[in-house]
Formats: structure tokens, C-alpha cells, sequence
């Protein structure tokens, strides 16, 4: 019994030791909310904690990341979307409470719910297809989302039956759904990727995250469609820092929201671990700086892997970027309804480049990212047009919400690409010089 209680007291030890303390700060800095997380070296710490930042909406305005030994020290400024601190005492609670727990990160309650995941050839329609495929075999959408990047769309969907409202477990039902929204994808026979269909078994990875893994397991980043090649979305480079044995990543791009989170992702999901990182916002850009190792500690070790490494971070960036006029409805839940609105879009020429489905007490909230069937924005009288006949009640318009980055005192806002190099790269490599920064 001594021998038990002993081992209880350990165990209670090595939690408290590897818990990680949160610190809220209002009132140092005159423009944003800081977190501060303080925690043992673990794979994964920085990822769930920019997960939960993000899942909030908020906006990660500035960051700083570094792991001494053993030991990481993350830093974030953070705002609302409207560029204020944060001053809800409960979303303030629920910030710290989250990050000093496991965090398993924002999954759809599956509880009841069969989930698909799904991925194929992007056209015209596709989403339409599917889903008066999934309305003919008796099944509602309850929630979903659907990327689509390079020619390639990727999505997660989540069915119960129609008539009884629950889950499907009869698996040869299952296979005839599968078959059928498979030959709905394979699309273009010349595309040699095919389309994959199966039930997810994996319910604890955030569904975001996985949307990142299956368009890298199709491997999207190979692509590049004439848009992204006429007018490229992010700068991504990559050098080695042989005295330290780390590369260095830099990505300057558009700022916007959950940007940092699809980076980090990206990175984890490709085996590399952060050490150290800085993150900067000004204006409307984005310069994010991470010094990465695999996680033998090596570091990048040939030029393809290089390239490798800024194509899969240039689609992190591009699968979310806003494409497109954001349309949002709001309608009572009925069977088929996703399949009549898909395909009043498609009737009317607009193409669907991003989507989110959800359903609750019988109300849909759906959002759509809508373009012309060139990829470019729609004409507003077709949105009109295609309003009218959908209820102009029911779906409206909606202004993407824009990032607001307050100025600070002596903050530079003119920010070029030729900044590149940033200053955190000078800062980090002066405190190693130093030795005030271990080089792990």
C-alpha cells in the first residue's frame, strides 16, 4: 500500500512537470492579448496550441517560439478578428483550462454519425453530384467540409440515414455509397491520381488537420494550376544553417486567419519539429521564420527534399486562402436540400472551391466560397440572380472577415519580399552566438 501511494505521488509529479503553465497577459501590450505557455519539450506542444488559438477565430498577430534543452517557451500576440484584446473572462478561462489539458482539438461529435472521407478530381458541379448522390441513397449530410486546391478536392462528410437518423453500419450499404461517390470523383480518366473513398476510423485528429493529410496523401503539391502560376500566393524558402544543423524556413504571404496553424500542421505532419520560430504581421502580410530539425535531428539533407519542402508549405497556404464570393445559408434542415442548392450553383455556372456543412436543432448553417467557372470572381448580378431563386432570405452574402492589425508604436508597416531574411533570423543567431539560446 506505501509502495502504491509512493507510485501515485510520482505519477502526480511527472504530470505536474509535463502540464503546461499558461500565462494571460493584458496589460503589457496596449494592442494585443498575450498567452504565454511555458512547458517540457514534446512533439506536438506548439501545433495544439495554435490550434486552439485558431478554433477560437482569434488572430495570431505576432509569435515567438523557442525550446532551450528540454524545455519550450511559446509566446503569441493575439486579437479578435476586429483586431482587439481579448476581455471575455470565459474565452480568457477556457484558453488557459485548454492548453493546461490534453487537447484533442475541434472534432465534430461523431457520436451517431457515419463519417466519409473523400478525395478526387475537381471540377464543375462535382459537389452538386455528390451530393444528389447521397440524397438518392437516402442519407442527410449533417456536417462536412471541402477543400479543393490544384485541381484536386479533398473532403470530410459526415451521414446519418434519412428516415431512421441513425448512423449507417450496414456495410454493404456502405460500399454502394463508397462506389458511388468514387465513380462521381474519378472525373477526368486522364488524371492519374484516382479517387479514394472510405470510412473514417480515425475520429480524434482535427478535422482540419486532416484535410492537410489527405491533399498531401494525394499529393496536391505537385500540381500547379495557370492561377497559382500567373500570380504566386506565398514565398517560401529554405536554407541550411550548417553551424547549427538547422534549416530555416521562411513564408511570407497574405495574412489571414488559421495561416500559422496550416504551416505548423504541415510541418508536424511532415516529421519535422520546431525548435525555434518567429512570427510577424504587418498590415495584410504575413513573415513566418521556423528553425526545423527532423526529428533525429538532422537537417534538410538534399535539394529535393528542399523543393519538397516549399511545395507542401505553398499548398498549405493555398488549400485555405479565400477563393471566391463567400455565401452563407441559413435554412431549415430538410432531406435533399444540399443537392438543390449545389445545383441551382451549378445550373448557373458558379463553381463551388470551398465549402462548410453543419446542421443544429434543425437548422443548417452552410457556408460556400463561390467563383465563375474560370476561377475568377462572380459577376454580382449572376449572385443575385442565383439568391433570388435560392431566398434572398435564406442565403446572403457575406464579407470575409479581414484581419486588423492595429498599428503599434514605431512599428514599420512597409514591409517588402526583399525582407525575406527577417530580423528574427539575426536576433535568434546573435542569441546563439551569445549562448543565451541552447542549440539543443
Amino acid at each position: 500500500m506505501a509502495m502504491k501511494g509512493y507510485l501515485d505521488e510520482y505519477e502526480k509529479l511527472v504530470i505536474r512537470m509535463n502540464t503546461p503553465r499558461v500565462v494571460i497577459d493584458n496589460g503589457v501590450c496596449s494592442s494585443a492579448t498575450i498567452v504565454k505557455v511555458d512547458s517540457a519539450r514534446r512533439d506536438g506542444i506548439f501545433l495544439e496550441a495554435v490550434q486552439i488559438l485558431t478554433d477560437l477565430n482569434l488572430s495570431i498577430k505576432k509569435a515567438y517560439i523557442s525550446s532551450d534543452g528540454r524545455w519550450n517557451m511559446d509566446v503569441f500576440h493575439v486579437t479578435d478578428l476586429n483586431g482587439n484584446k481579448l476581455n471575455d473572462q470565459s474565452v480568457l478561462k477556457y484558453i488557459e483550462q485548454s492548453i493546461e489539458t490534453v487537447y484533442y482539438g475541434e472534432n465534430i461529435e461523431v457520436n451517431g454519425l457515419t463519417a466519409l472521407e473523400l478525395t478526387g478530381t475537381d471540377r464543375i458541379g462535382l459537389l452538386s453530384e455528390m451530393f444528389a448522390v447521397i440524397s438518392d441513397l437516402n442519407c442527410d449530410v449533417v456536417d462536412a467540409k471541402l477543400w479543393t486546391h490544384n485541381g484536386r478536392v479533398a473532403s470530410m462528410i459526415y451521414l446519418k440515414d434519412s428516415i431512421s437518423g441513425s448512423p449507417i453500419l450496414d456495410s454493404l450499404r456502405i460500399s454502394k455509397i463508397e462506389a458511388r461517390l468514387k465513380n462521381v470523383l474519378n472525373g477526368d480518366k486522364d488524371i492519374k491520381s484516382a479517387a479514394k473513398t472510405c470510412v473514417s476510423m480515425d475520429t480524434m485528429t482535427h478535422i482540419d488537420r486532416r484535410l492537410h493529410q489527405l491533399m498531401f496523401e494525394d499529393r496536391d503539391y505537385e500540381r500547379r494550376c495557370k492561377k497559382h502560376e500567373r500570380s504566386p500566393m506565398v514565398v517560401v524558402t529554405v536554407q541550411n544553417w550548417a553551424e547549427r544543423s538547422y534549416s530555416v524556413v521562411n513564408v511570407h504571404c497574405q495574412d489571414r486567419t488559421k495561416l500559422l496553424f496550416d504551416v505548423v500542421c504541415t510541418l508536424t505532419d511532415m516529421e519535422y519539429a520546431v525548435f525555434h520560430a518567429t512570427i510577424n504581421t504587418s498590415a495584410d502580410q504575413a513573415h513566418l521564420e521556423f528553425y526545423i530539425r527532423h526529428k533525429d535531428g538532422s537537417p534538410i539533407s538534399s535539394e529535393a527534399e528542399r523543393q519538397r519542402v516549399i511545395q507542401c508549405l505553398e499548398a498549405a497556404v493555398e488549400r485555405r486562402a479565400t477563393a471566391g464570393v463567400r455565401l452563407e445559408l441559413r435554412h431549415p434542415d430538410k432531406q435533399g436540400l444540399l443537392a438543390e442548392v449545389t445545383r441551382t450553383f451549378r445550373e448557373n455556372g458558379l463553381n463551388v472551391t470551398r465549402t462548410e456543412i453543419s446542421t443544429s436543432g434543425g437548422m443548417a448553417t452552410n457556408i460556400f466560397y463561390v467563383t465563375d467557372a474560370n476561377g475568377d470572381e462572380a459577376d454580382s448580378k449572376l449572385i443575385e440572380s442565383v439568391r433570388e431563386k435560392i431566398g434572398l432570405d435564406c442565403l446572403r452574402v457575406k464579407e470575409i472577415p479581414l484581419l486588423n492589425h492595429k498599428k503599434e508604436d514605431g512599428e514599420d508597416h512597409q514591409q517588402t519580399k526583399a525582407g525575406l531574411v527577417s530580423l528574427g533570423s539575426m536576433v535568434w543567431r546573435n542569441l546563439f552566438s551569445f549562448g543565451m539560446v541552447k542549440s539543443n
